[in-house]
C-alpha cells in the first residue's frame, strides 16, 4: 500500500495562490498516475487534476482549468498542485491519489490537507 502526505494548505484571501505538495512513501512512484481531487463539507469529492507518469500529459476539470496546474518530481516521489486565484468557493479538503498506470482505480489516498480561502 502506498501511503501519501499532503501539505501546504492554510488559510488565505481571495486572489491568493498557494501550493501544495504530496509526498509518496512508494519507490516505484513513476509507475503511477497521479490526481488532486477536494471535497468540501457535505459535498461530493471533485476532480481537479491529473498527471501521467512522466508528467507529459495533464488533464483539468473544467473548473480549475487555467487557474491550477499540476506537475510532479519523480525523483523527489512528489506531486503538486500550484493553485492561483483563490476563490472562497475553492475552500476544501485537497487530497492526492495515485492509480497503477493503465488503470482509473484510485485506490492510494493521503489523508488530506485543509485549503480555506477568505473574501
Amino acid at each position: 500500500q502506498m501511503q501519501l502526505v499532503e501539505s501546504g494548505g492554510g488559510l488565505v484571501q481571495a486572489g491568493d495562490s498557494l501550493r501544495l505538495s504530496c509526498v509518496a512513501s512508494e519507490r516505484t512512484f513513476s509507475g503511477y498516475a497521479m490526481a488532486w481531487f477536494r471535497q468540501a463539507p457535505g459535498k461530493k469529492r471533485e476532480f481537479l487534476a491529473t498527471i501521467n507518469w512522466s508528467g507529459a500529459r495533464t488533464d483539468y476539470a473544467d473548473s480549475v482549468k487555467g487557474r491550477f496546474t499540476i506537475s510532479r518530481d519523480n525523483a523527489k516521489n512528489a506531486v503538486y498542485l500550484r493553485m492561483n486565484s483563490l476563490k472562497p468557493e475553492d475552500t476544501a479538503i485537497y487530497y492526492c491519489a495515485a492509480a497503477v498506470v493503465g488503470t482509473r482505480d484510485w485506490d492510494n489516498w493521503g489523508q488530506g490537507t485543509q485549503v480555506t480561502v477568505s473574501s
